[in-house]
């Protein structure tokens, strides 16, 4: 049961999913609800991220940076194009890693609504 909750994430792998398995555990039914609302609300798609990045590379770079909350970093990356492309180009091997950065965080921020201790 609990994994049909993971299941509805778009895009989600199995190192994610078994992180966030580890991480609610301990949830009971309602409380894995309210976590799951939270989090799904607030988790970031990697494919959109790697589309970000794709507009960023041709048009105006830095849009990925603003989509994960990295406001001064996308400033940075409007300014400089990028940093002359090499941190878009970055930006485009590395998309999943970004996505699940910031999700790992999202996660850790949703369990603390609902009541989780560290």
């Amino acid at each position: 049961m609990r994994d049909n909750y993971f299941y509805m994430l778009p895009h989600i792998d199995h190192e994610e999913m078994m992180w966030l398995n580890e991480l609610t555990k301990n949830f009971d039914d309602e409380k894995l609800r309210r976590f799951m609302m939270l989090y799904q609300n607030s988790r970031k798609d990697p494919q959109m991220i790697l589309i970000c990045t794709l507009i960023g590379f041709v048009a105006v770079a830095g849009i990925q940076r603003f989509v994960l909350n990295q406001i001064l970093m996308g400033f940075l990356y409007l300014i400089t194009g990028g940093l002359c492309l090499i941190g878009t180009i970055y930006d485009i091997i590395n998309y999943k890693k970004l996505a699940w950065e910031y999700n790992k965080t999202a996660a850790m921020e949703a369990a603390a609504m609902v009541g989780y201790k560290y």
